[in-house]
């Protein structure tokens, strides 16, 4: 199931982008051919599977892909799939030195599973509970195929929003819109509320488009999915150099299919 809103920018207006507790990131599935006649069917470049989805099924049926007995070739996965995430290192915003670390249960476990029990975000994201809910989400990416990276947003050295970076053609999502290889999809919620309503998301979803962009030169675009009704959260995609390309009717809401092209990084 594509992911749903949760709370950032405007106190407890709903945030840029989430995931929810039902569809684990190793669970989402590949693409099926786009058709045409959809919306934004002009983007459409090349459909066809890419190399990698190809060779993890190939993996898959040798018995060694994404299973939690590879976890000393997750990383590797994660390196091939979406180019290194640990390594893109830091990037300057106005609000601050910016970077994205990926999470480690036994380190950060506590704090986001505090944020996920934060009613404006259970509501969207769907796991508050005990430790173990929000647990057994970051495992599933954590000791997945490296199609999605969960990541600690670290702001001047203090960490204040979560990140799950993802191969968007991979996904499930892939279903309702045209996808390209190496599409890269983004969801977000900013953690603390004295962090929220004062612009932050703007200012990171840009900061994270441009590592994706710089740092993987085999992706042409950076893609979202905001619930429609989420005006504050359309507009902070807009504000940070996404296109609105179309309206998706998703399992669960009817989204703004948000783009961030890298042909027009420079004039957005």
């Amino acid at each position: 199931m594509p992911p749903p809103d949760a709370s950032t920018d405007a106190g407890t207006e709903t945030a840029p982008e989430s995931s929810p507790a039902d569809r684990a990131p190793s669970e989402r599935a590949p693409s099926d051919r786009a058709p045409a006649d959809r919306p934004d069917a002009q983007d459409t470049l090349d459909l066809r599977l890419p190399d990698e989805l190809i060779a993890l099924f190939g993996e898959s049926d040798a018995g060694g892909a994404g299973s939690a007995g590879s976890a000393g070739s997750a990383g590797g996965a994660a390196d091939d799939l979406l180019d290194n995430v640990a390594h893109w290192g830091p990037a300057t915003t106005p609000a601050g030195v910016f970077q994205l670390v990926p999470v480690c249960i036994e380190r950060d476990l506590p704090l986001v599973s505090r944020w996920m029990n934060d009613p404006a975000v259970a509501a969207f994201w769907e796991l508050a509970g005990p430790d173990d809910v929000t647990e057994a989400h970051l495992r599933a990416q954590i000791d997945g195929d490296g199609r999605s990276v969960p990541c600690l947003g670290v702001l001047d050295d203090t960490p204040m929003s979560y990140w799950e970076i993802y191969r968007a053609d991979l996904d499930g999502l892939a279903r309702h819109y045209p996808a390209r290889p190496h599409d890269t999809g983004l969801h977000l919620l900013i953690g603390g509320v004295a962090d929220r309503g004062r612009g932050l998301g703007t200012s990171l979803l840009r900061a994270v488009a441009d590592l994706v962009l710089d740092h993987r030169a085999a992706s042409a675009r950076v893609i979202a999915e905001p619930d429609l009704r989420n005006t504050p959260s359309v507009s902070a995609f807009l504000s940070a150099g996404f296109r609105f390309a179309a309206e998706v009717d998703l399992p669960d809401k009817r989204a703004a299919l948000m783009v961030r092209d890298r042909a027009l990084r420079a004039v957005l």
